[in-house]
């Protein structure tokens, strides 16, 4: 059995692979984060409709949406969903 010794040099060169495929991978989970809940001018921007056509999804029942006081608030989700079951091809 073969000893293989480990210098201080390679323990750095380790660390900084390690903390590149960390850095790495902290990138592309970046780009899916998003909130739970947004609010109407969020989905608005994100959907690129306007506020009549937002109504319209609510009044239609398309997007479930939550009401608290007067904000509106919709499960992000419930606008994945809403995408997907409306996809076309």
């Amino acid at each position: 059995m073969a000893t293989e010794i480990i210098t201080t040099d390679d323990l750095r060169e380790f660390k900084i692979e390690l903390l590149e495929e960390l850095e790495k991978l902290l990138k592309q989970n970046s780009g899916s984060q998003h909130k739970k809940w947004l609010k109407s001018y969020e989905v608005k921007e994100l959907l690129n409709v306007s506020s009549g056509t937002l109504q319209h999804l609510r009044v239609s029942g398309m997007l479930p949406y939550t009401k608290v006081g007067g904000t509106i608030y919709y499960d992000y989700n419930d606008i994945q969903n809403m995408i997907t079951q409306n996809k076309c091809g």
